[in-house]
């Protein structure tokens, strides 16, 4: 998997029917009026210290609209027909610009609410700043997804427990943890996953500088419309 940034804009497919998403969207969205809404494919704004991206980058997408209460509270409205590929990736990112190994913290929280049907994955998505190396961590999951890569087993880390894979994207290197139960709302620990990846497993250099932290809704299938909504997000890091 590329950047969900500028390094997609290359082997992206432009999405039809984009214009149909905004009227039903705006009904989507919650009772105060968002202060940004965008059914542009790669409509992005900054907001608070964070940066939303709509983000609608694979082949075959239908109709997506993202809207904004503040760079933490957001949610998309998403139509995408059901057919393999991931086809958007929308998310809220936040910059870090620190080594692995002169990181103290990095932590984040999260609550969202999610739909019970459609194919996709509520995942956090860490990047150095090369985009050498990308992980994933999977919050929650539905329907017919799945990582990249082969499994390398189970990790148990603060109290949660991941299955692990580990792949290459043919631009990247992409580790992949899957939670072993979903969760809608937490807190995920993230520098010792990290710690683990580079020094534990030496997959990737601990002088590695962390750049995007992103955290949204990768979606293969939403058919018919289907909500997705950030109600909260926190990354901090020291």
């Amino acid at each position: 998997m590329a950047p969900r940034t500028t390094l997609r804009l290359a082997r992206a497919v432009v999405a039809p029917a984009l214009a149909l998403g905004a009227t039903i969207a705006l009904a989507s969205a919650p009772a105060q009026a968002a202060v940004w809404s965008s059914c542009d494919q790669w409509g992005s704004t900054t907001l608070n210290g964070y940066t939303l991206y709509n983000d609608i980058w694979g082949s075959g997408a239908g109709s997506q609209c993202i809207w904004a209460n503040s760079g933490t509270s957001w949610g998309v409205w998403a139509n995408h027909p059901d057919t393999g590929g991931i086809k958007s990736y929308p998310n809220s990112k936040k910059y870090v610009g620190r080594t692995i190994a002169g990181l103290s913290s990095l932590t984040s929280t999260y609550n969202v609410t999610v739909p019970s049907s459609g194919a996709y994955n509520t995942s956090y998505d860490i990047w150095d700043t090369g985009y050498a190396y990308e992980t994933m961590l999977w919050v929650n999951y539905n329907g017919a997804v799945g990582a990249l890569g082969t499994s390398q087993g189970s990790l148990t880390l603060n109290g949660t427990t991941w299955t692990v894979y580990k792949g290459n994207n043919g631009a990247n290197d992409v580790f992949s943890f899957l939670r072993s139960s979903d969760s809608t709302s937490g807190t995920v620990d993230i520098l010792p996953i990290l710690r683990w990846i580079a020094n534990t497993k030496g997959w990737m250099p601990n002088t590695k500088t962390i750049g995007d932290v992103q955290f949204g809704f990768e979606i293969t299938s939403s058919s018919g419309g289907l909500d997705f909504v950030t109600n909260n997000l926190t990354v901090s890091s020291s």
